[in-house]
């Protein structure tokens, strides 16, 4: 009991004495978080002010560097200002020395200008009292002696020009001859063909004379229904044991002539039997005509011809020109241009085409108005053959100016078929009238003493007189003769011109 006493009167007095104890303890420790408190305080402020200061000397140090530079860069910019004014000062300078020069030059042209019209009126006075003196001197006008003048350079003139065209044209012929030698020779060399002169009428040979009363017929009936279903005359003269079939178109005289051949071998003579014959023998030549047609389109090489077109060419088998057959003609001119079209670099094709087709107007001209050329050109047109072909065809006589290689390669061809030796037959009166045509046209040139036709017309030699016309006259004169052979005169091949003075000759062929 006691015990508890003691404890009981310990507790109530530990009580006390243990708040007074902690409440000591807690205002230690509360002074002493004042005290730290104050004192972090203090540093807080000191550091602040620190920073502070710090701030304010790289404030005034930030702040001096941007004077520096400004105060630089205004130095910089003074001294720019400064330059400028200088070059501005430099220009000025410039320009007035520019302007005072320029004023100097302006008088210095004032005064040479009015020493030039000083001269030029000088020059002017000198000029005509020169005029004067040489007026009273020649004792010709001013007029007078400027067409004096002019008459002395137009003949200098004149004769320059003579002797360059002369020049020009030796130099032009010289290598268009070894040119053209070369590729006609060639072209001639491999297409050598013979020829035989075809004529306008036809033999049909007779077993005996006996024959000939029966194809006369009674009252001569048959002979009248031959030649009325023919178109074709019919001559039984003396000829022994033969009949002579006369007629210009060549099938009419073929059919004419298959129909007595069929005649004579049935042995069976009148008009009836005649019509019958003449039929069968006008289907069998139509059958000829197109074969003929489609052969020479083989030969040439070609293909796509109309049906029409063939069969016109096939019809020139029975057509000449002056004796030469006309399908064989336009075969050779093929070949011939082809060749030529081939060398000279041309479109071989349509020079081949053309050469074909170029008399084609002949198969018809019998019928139809206009030249075979024309005619030709508007059977091609209206079989659709190409433009190219077409213009060959129409100018392959010069009845238009030639306006393609091609053109002028089968108007080329056309000739040299035309002029191979035997090819073709003229007659006398025309080779005489050609003759006699070349020969005027020499001869009315003023200076031309003589004239003489050689070689069957293809050279013209011209004597003139030696006192009216010169050397370069002589080159003239030959050249205009044979511009005027070209103008009015149609003929073959090549016709050289030789104008004689004296013992020179000056040629010009055409």
């Amino acid at each position: 009991m006691t015990e508890l006493l003691v404890a009981i009167i310990v507790a109530i007095v530990a009580l006390p004495a243990g708040f007074l104890i902690r409440k000591y303890i807690v205002d230690a420790r509360v002074g002493s978080a004042g005290k730290e408190a104050d004192k972090l305080r203090a540093d807080a402020e000191r550091e602040i002010e620190t920073m502070q200061r710090a701030a304010q000397v790289e404030a005034r140090e930030e702040a001096q560097k941007l004077k520096e530079k400004a105060e630089e860069e205004l130095k910089e910019r003074r001294a720019e200002i400064v330059k400028g004014e200088q070059r501005l000062e430099d220009r000025e300078k410039s320009l007035a020395n520019n302007e005072a020069d320029l004023k100097r030059r302006e008088q210095s042209l004032s005064d040479r200008e009015a020493n030039n019209k000083k001269i030029g009126d000088d020059l002017q006075q000198a000029l005509e009292e020169q005029r004067q003196q040489l007026e009273r001197l020649s004792g010709l006008s001013t007029a007078q002696a400027k067409d004096l003048l002019l008459r002395q350079v137009e003949d200098e003139v004149r004769h320059d020009m003579a002797k360059m065209v002369r020049n020009i044209e030796d130099e032009a012929k010289r290598e268009a001859d070894r040119r053209a030698r070369n590729v006609l020779s060639l072209s001639i060399q491999r297409t050598a063909a013979n020829h035989a002169a075809e004529t306008t009428v036809s033999v049909v040979p007779l077993p005996s004379d006996e024959m000939k009363g029966r194809i006369i017929g009674r009252e001569g009936r048959n002979i009248r229904a031959l030649e009325n279903i023919s178109g074709i005359d019919v001559i039984i003269d003396d000829t022994p044991e033969a009949v002579v079939l006369s007629g210009f178109d060549g099938v009419k005289r073929e059919i004419a002539r298959l129909t007595l051949t069929k005649l004579l071998t049935d042995g069976r003579i009148h008009p009836a039997r005649i019509e019958d014959t003449y039929k069968q023998a006008k289907a069998e030549v139509d059958k000829t005509i197109l074969e003929a047609g489609e052969q020479a389109m083989l030969e040439a090489n070609l293909h796509g011809l109309s049906d029409n077109l063939i069969k016109l060419l096939g019809r020139l088998k029975y057509r000449t020109s002056y004796g030469q057959n006309v399908l064989a003609h336009s075969l050779e001119v093929s070949h011939l241009a082809g060749i030529m079209a081939a060398e000279l670099g041309a479109n071989v094709k349509i020079v081949q085409r053309a050469g074909l087709l170029h008399d084609i107007g002949k198969a018809v001209d019998h019928q139809v108005e206009g030249t075979h050329t024309q005619i030709g050109a508007n059977l091609a047109k209206k079989n659709r053959e190409s433009q190219a072909v077409v213009h060959a065809i129409e100018a392959h006589h010069s009845d238009i100016e030639p306006q393609t290689v091609e053109a002028v390669l089968v108007q080329a061809a056309d000739a040299i078929s035309a002029a191979r030796p035997g090819a073709r037959r003229d007659s006398l009166e025309s080779y005489i009238k050609r003759l006699e045509s070349l020969e005027n046209i020499a001869v009315s040139r003023p200076g031309v003493e003589k004239c003489y036709v050689m070689q069957a017309g293809r050279e013209i030699r011209v004597m003139v007189k030696p006192t009216e016309i010169n050397d370069d006259g002589a080159a003239l004169l030959s050249r205009e003769i044979a511009k005027e052979i070209e103008k009015q005169l149609d003929y073959p091949g090549q016709i050289k011109v030789t104008v004689i003075r004296e013992s020179r000759a000056t040629e010009f062929a055409k």
